[in-house]
């Protein structure tokens, strides 16, 4: 059986009159900047028709704060991100958390010679056979990259991993073009019986990434539409990198951050609403002295922490990055 986090307490690291300034910046971000968002004429169209202003020219749709607000409202606060075993299925009333797996990793260290190596499905399988048996982690992401499967399909091959060889929740990360997006809905249909039942009990999920600065692209857009349309959950999940891709101050990239989030999450309500979305942040810093990332940085407690309210501060459920580490090895500073 699954073990969820049961929220005992609330733990608010910024306070509540500094929510609401970053959410009026993001607002203001939203409307005067705008964001680059390109969509298909016929979906310009129909944004247009819907309250957005898009300069067709620069392809940036700019969002009235009102219709920004009024969106977000018609977001669902409670339902369900189902699985293949009922028993295993999430319920998102914001008084439990979820643990997962990362995703995508790239090379695996390869437990015969000790030698890293590029990841295979193979290895995938093995990750999602022990996540599946282990009740601490309650849903599954594609803990590395099947990069022995043609590169069109991999995230095809990725979820077929997941819904075969799990019982849990599926979140389909890795479906980020309409082909993928169509081919994921196809197979995750033809598991529970077709696509009304898909709709009834979405045992899969997805979410899109902004490409920090302000935009998003479209095919991204496009499979994201492709997902609301079958009614499955779709996040909307934002990686600033500070000093980078957002501005250096924590106060600058968390309003960036937030509007990226927001304009994804109004964009897509506006076209499906009361289809499930929820609010992802995984923000970092740039380290200076190299041009990497903090990942598990001071800063990071900030812009994560920031996150969870602002998801809180919209009624909607959060996806956040949470235990990295700039520990090199699993002992106190780890812990820490």
């Amino acid at each position: 059986m699954i073990k969820p986090v049961r929220w005992k307490t609330r733990f608010d690291l910024i306070p509540s009159e500094d929510i609401r300034a970053i959410h009026e910046a993001s607002l203001r971000i939203m409307e005067r900047t705008g964001l680059l968002m390109p969509l298909s004429p016929e979906r310009e169209e129909e944004a247009q028709d819907l309250g957005l202003f898009i300069d067709r020219k620069t392809q940036r749709i700019h969002f009235p704060p009102a219709l920004v607000e009024a969106t977000i409202q018609t977001a669902p606060r409670c339902f369900k991100l189902c699985a293949r075993n009922p028993e295993n299925d999430l319920l998102m009333d914001g008084r439990h958390g979820y643990l997962s797996v990362d995703g995508s990793v790239t090379d695996i260290l390869d437990l015969d010679s000790g030698e890293p190596r590029p990841s295979s499905k193979a290895d995938l399988l093995n990750i999602v056979r022990v996540a599946d048996a282990l009740p601490e982690i309650s849903f599954l992401w594609p803990a590395v990259s099947a990069r022995d499967c043609a590169p069109e399909v991999q995230p095809l091959h990725e979820i077929e991993a997941l819904l075969t060889w799990s019982s849990k929740h599926a979140q389909a990360m890795t479906a980020v073009d309409p082909l993928n997006a169509r081919g994921t809905i196809e197979m995750a249909a033809e598991v529970v019986g077709g696509t009304q039942n898909l709709r009834a009990r979405p045992i899969i999920s997805n979410f899109q990434c902004s490409i920090s600065p302000l935009s998003y692209e479209r095919k991204t857009l496009e499979a994201a539409f492709i997902f609301g349309a079958a009614g499955v959950p779709t996040g909307f999940v934002v990686m600033t990198i500070g000093c980078a891709t957002a501005p250096a101050t924590v106060a600058g990239n968390i309003a960036l951050a937030n509007a990226e989030a927001l304009a994804g999450i109004t964009l897509f309500e506006l076209f499906f609403p009361g289809v499930p979305t929820f609010y992802g942040a995984c923000g970092t810093m740039m380290e200076l002295r190299t041009g990497g990332v903090t990942c598990g940085g001071p800063e990071d407690l900030f812009l994560q922490a920031a996150g969870c309210q602002l998801a809180r501060f919209y009624g909607l459920p959060a996806s956040i990055g949470t235990f990295a580490t700039g520990a090199k090895m699993s002992d106190w500073h780890a812990g820490v």
